[in-house]
């Protein structure tokens, strides 16, 4: 029988229908086409249940998925809410589509995930590029400065300005000031988005960070299988206020939106939302004194840097080995082995991933094989190489559109300098972009990828993972 295990259904309606149907014995002439029958394939469709014809019905009377996002949206303080079951991707793509029109401009951050990218490329929006400054002891992006988005915004020009999209907190924790952000963007009459898809925790506890709408902006979107104990794939889109067009947004969600969506993907979201409601602030505080207590052990290891203090989400444990002379992808390896998998890892950097699933013996066990795996690979201190898409400054010559829509051809690496790539290329992860289609491949582009890939770094969405081609427009 299907577990409610802390009494979350009365306060979830999304997660209330999805018991009552697994509680249900009779058979829908309907999709999916398993047919709940785990004699076919297994186990793995087990507690697969469609949203139209499974928590509600197929003409959606009941009004269970509107109910839900109308309890999300008031936790969250947003006027308009929309569950996902494509994750901050979708979210991503739906507001770019609803801020502008294409020729628009967009000031958009260096360190935005791939999907803001492609965004653009439905959009047809035109990045104006904003590049962290890097902090030179850890190699680690520093938050905006807010100077570089008024910078930024000035040179969109405030005929073609359509919005601001960054990244908070960055995939290492670091997080800006919203507050100031907001000013700015406000200051041009666009609104500022927030890609917070690390941060679903953000402002339910005291000793985090608001969450971006408190903290001014007009949107965020959220990944609530990341931080929260949500299905994968599953996330919000927050929007406050009356900056983004509702009627817009709404299209611009369907648009990119499935017709299909798992309904355990958004039962798990509307359940995730319950608890964080109920009881996150109690879950969050265990686990943040569990971490406090994992930094100050890790901090002890001698050159270990460990990433803490202000504007640091500090549910994310982020280690700069640099110091030590350990590989970060040996030191993963090691990690792999004794079965506690990381999120990231470099040559210098480790990234864990901490939720209020983590129990304090969870940490204890992470870091003492995290200090294992260092003293074991302990080597020559040196200075840290830093991420790849933090060291190259990107030469737009055609937009995102024209180039992925252009006529390509493939070409040897070498001969590729100089000319415009037609393709997104990116160490993953993160999935940060070192080079976006219509920019200008130079040798510091192929220097930078090419240096991740020796450092164990998987290289992402090129059609030649292997770097010895690239297409490039014609």
């Amino acid at each position: 029988m299907p577990t409610d295990p802390r009494g979350l259904r009365s306060e979830a309606p999304l997660l209330d229908a999805w018991l009552a149907f697994q509680e249900n014995t009779s058979h829908a002439f309907t999709i999916p086409g398993h047919k709940h029958r785990i004699d076919l394939v297994g186990d793995v469709i087990a507690g697969d249940v469609p949203l139209y014809a499974g928590l509600d019905t197929m003409k959606v009377t009941e009004g269970t998925l509107a109910e839900a996002e109308r309890r999300a949206a008031r936790l969250w303080g947003a006027d308009r809410c929309r569950f996902s079951v494509g994750g901050s991707t979708h979210g991503n793509q739906a507001l770019a589509l609803a801020v502008g029109a294409p020729g628009d401009r967009v000031v958009l951050t260096r360190s935005a995930h791939r999907s803001l990218v492609t965004a653009l490329v439905l959009a047809g929006l035109e990045p104006v590029w904003v590049t962290p400054d890097v902090d030179p002891q850890t190699g680690l992006p520093l938050p905006i400065a807010v100077e570089a988005v008024e910078t930024a915004c000035a040179a969109a020009d405030s005929r073609r300005l359509a919005g601001v999209f960054l990244t908070d907190p960055a995939y290492v924790g670091t997080h800006g000031d919203i507050a100031a952000w907001a000013d700015v963007a406000h200051a041009h009459d666009v609104p500022l988005i927030i890609d917070a898809a690390w941060a679903a925790h953000f402002g339910f506890h005291p000793d985090l960070p608001p969450h971006a709408l408190a903290a001014g902006a007009d949107a965020l979107v959220t990944s609530a299988h990341k931080a929260l104990p949500a299905y994968s794939q599953g996330a919000l889109i927050l929007v406050r206020g009356n900056r983004i067009d509702a009627d817009r947004l709404e299209a611009a969600v369907e648009a990119t939106h499935t017709t299909s969506p798992a309904g355990s993907i958004l039962a798990s979201i509307d359940a995730s939302r319950a608890l964080l409601e109920r009881d996150g602030a109690e879950l969050v505080g265990a686990v943040l004194r569990a971490v406090r207590a994992t930094r100050d052990r890790l901090a002890g290891v001698p050159g270990l840097l460990v990433l803490d203090g202000p504007g640091v989400d500090p549910l994310k444990l982020t280690l700069v080995l640099s110091g030590t002379g350990a590989d970060g992808v040996a030191v993963e390896n090691r990690l792999l082995d004794r079965g506690r998998p990381v999120e990231m890892a470099d040559r210098d950097t480790i990234v864990a991933m901490v939720t209020l699933a983590d129990t304090a013996e969870d940490l204890e066990s992470l870091a003492d094989n995290m200090i294992a795996a260092i003293e074991a690979e302990r080597g020559e201190p040196h200075e840290p190489a830093g991420m790849a898409a933090y060291r190259v400054v990107p030469e737009p010559v055609r937009t995102p559109r024209e180039a992925f829509f252009a006529r390509r051809e493939v070409v040897e690496s070498e001969a590729a300098v100089g000319r415009v790539s037609a393709e997104l290329i990116a160490p993953y992860p993160p999935g940060i972009p070192v080079l976006a289609p219509g920019e200008r491949i130079t040798p510091a582009v192929l220097t930078a990828l090419r240096e991740a890939q020796t450092s164990g770094a998987r290289i992402a969405y090129a059609s030649d993972p292997t770097l010895a081609s690239v297409l490039v427009l014609r």
